[in-house]
């Protein structure tokens, strides 16, 4: 019994362990499958880690190779799809892409308008990119979870291999993303408000006073408030998208583990992850959907001058 639930353990952590490319220091010992010293490194080496103990000593600059991997491809596929129907569109009678890529197109222009009431031609692409993008690292969850980390095992010929193809599962790519948006949030209040604006905002807000030494001591406050709240929103973002598909991985990845438990669990799994997997394009939708609301925004809130509120 302790075997079974130790290769079940085992089967789950391989499935939420990434592909990792890191640097290993002189010295270290590479252990096998079985805990034996395989390999004494002579010096510093970038290698691809064997195990979770090796991702652990590879230190803060090991790349996820796999999340990237399929993050970067996947956008190419966002590019070259919208690409090539834009650049084949008719004005005649469209074909079946062409009016999905139109109604997607469609649908978030009038959202941006709905969020974000000021002009600028970066924020409706920008919303276009974000909602498309994670939509397309979300939809491999619905792939059955051996699938392609099973091809990819025996392509590379080691059954041990590492290899996760849902992005959005790696806090890593969802937090790059959310202060992606965080770096654009600080460059659009800086441009639109200068910087003594931008400066007063985080300091004469909420609270201020008429009178200078009021603001002396509410200006610490005020900037502790507004700090905490700006650095919460890149935060926000990524870990919620995070938070939710890597639940959505976890459901799977159980599922899946009833499949080696006998027919009657066998069958039950399948009708399981059937049935969650249709559930999960709402969610795989929502999440993507929401991320972009959320940046328009937040970009909308960068744009806003309060021309009103007069600080002294």
């Amino acid at each position: 019994m302790a075997a079974e639930e130790q290769t079940i353990i085992g089967y789950i952590q391989h499935h939420l362990t990434n592909l990792t490319y890191g640097k290993l220091p002189a010295g270290y010992e590479r252990v096998g499958a079985e805990g034996e010293v395989v390999e004494t490194l002579a010096e510093g080496s970038w290698v691809f880690a064997r195990n979770p103990q090796e991702i652990g000593d590879m230190g803060f600059w090991a790349l996820h190779v796999d999340s990237l991997a399929w993050a970067i491809l996947l956008g190419g596929v966002f590019c070259l799809w919208f690409g090539l129907v834009a650049r084949k569109a008719t004005s005649g009678v469209p074909s079946r892409t062409q009016n999905f890529v139109e109604m997607v197109v469609e649908f978030i222009d009038n959202t941006v308008r709905d969020t974000f009431p000021y002009r600028h031609p970066m924020v409706a692409p920008l919303a276009l990119t974000v909602f498309m993008w994670v939509f397309l690292m979300n939809a491999p969850d619905l792939l059955p979870v051996d699938w392609v980390p099973g091809l990819a095992m025996w392509l590379a010929g080691d059954p041990e291999l590492y290899f996760k193809i849902v992005p959005t599962t790696d806090p890593n790519i969802t937090l790059g993303m959310g202060f992606t948006v965080f770096f654009l949030i600080l460059f659009f209040s800086v441009k639109q408000k200068g910087v003594m604006g931008f400066v007063r905002e985080l300091t004469l807000q909420p609270f201020n006073s008429t009178k200078w030494y009021i603001n002396l001591v509410l200006i610490p406050i005020n900037l502790v408030l507004e700090s905490v709240s700006l650095i919460a929103k890149p935060i926000s973002l990524g870990l919620r998208l995070f938070g939710n598909m890597y639940a959505g991985e976890m459901i799977f990845i159980l599922i899946a583990v009833l499949f080696g438990a006998g027919l009657f669990l066998g069958l039950l799994a399948g009708i399981m992850q059937w049935a969650w997997a249709v559930f999960h394009i709402l969610i795989i939708t929502l999440q993507a959907y929401i991320f972009m609301v959320l940046t328009v925004v937040y970009m909308a809130m960068a744009f806003q001058v309060d021309d009103e509120q007069q600080y002294n």
